[in-house]
Formats: C-alpha cells, structure tokens, sequence
C-alpha cells in the first residue's frame, strides 16, 4: 500500500535521476513556487541548484517511488509523468499537466482503484490532482 513505512533498501536503491516532477508539480510556500510551475532553483534534468542549502520542506520530502520498492517499475514519476505521495490521512497524486490522462490509464487506473479500497479501509483517501482539476478515487 502506498503510504506505508519506507523500506531503507528503496533509498540505497533508487535515485531521482532526471526527473525533476517534485520541483514543478507540488506548490511550495515556503519558495512562493505555485503548483505546476517550475521552481527558480531547479535546473530541469539536472535538479536543484541549491540542494545543499534548499528549505527543510524539499529535504524532508520523498515520493512514494523512491521510499516504497512495493511500486513496480513504472511508477517511477518521469515514466509514469506523476508522483505520488502520502500526505497524513491523504494519498496525493499530482499529474504532470502535459498528461492528463496518465492517472486514468493502465496499469496507473487499476492501482489508483486498489489503493482507494485499501486506504478506505484504513480511514484515508486518494486524491488526484490535475492541473487546476481535483479528483477524489473512490473505493
């Protein structure tokens, strides 16, 4: 289940890469950086320029792809063009703009669903986010 407690091995395992989705997709006060636009710190395909000296908000964050090994392959978010993360009671899902539709494919759409019955289970819930579109999964 996404959300659930980290494996450590996933952080030995994975690496960002290029993918730079968490310095565009997420709005971050603490930079005035507003959702789905680029942050003035983030070189794309390369990452953060001020990474040694970035917020704590951007330290602390991981998504849910490099934190949890349970997620196969294709969920990492430069193939899946989204990132996930748990968010308190919340899983979030931001969908990069240029993709829309790529919550709503497979095998993104089938696990979306899955999740929302396991997390229904626990008291959470799925949400999506698209550009300014908001989309609750239900069980």
């Amino acid at each position: 289940m996404i959300g659930s407690p980290a494996p450590t091995a996933a952080l030995q395992e994975r690496t960002c890469g290029t993918c730079t989705l968490c310095c565009r997709l997420p709005e971050i006060d603490e930079l005035s950086k507003p959702a789905n636009a680029w942050c003035v710190n983030c070189t794309a395909g390369q990452g953060c320029s001020i990474y040694d000296s970035r917020p704590q908000l951007c330290r602390d964050f991981l998504c849910s792809w490099m934190i949890n090994l349970q997620l196969g392959p294709e969920w990492e978010p430069a193939i899946a063009n989204m990132m996930v993360y748990g968010q308190g009671q919340q899983i979030t899902v931001l969908v990069d703009p240029a993709y829309p539709a790529a919550w709503k494919q497979e095998p993104y759409a089938t696990q979306l669903r899955q999740w929302a019955v396991e997390a229904a289970e626990q008291g959470r819930y799925i949400i999506v986010f698209v550009g300014d579109e908001i989309f609750k999964i239900k069980p």
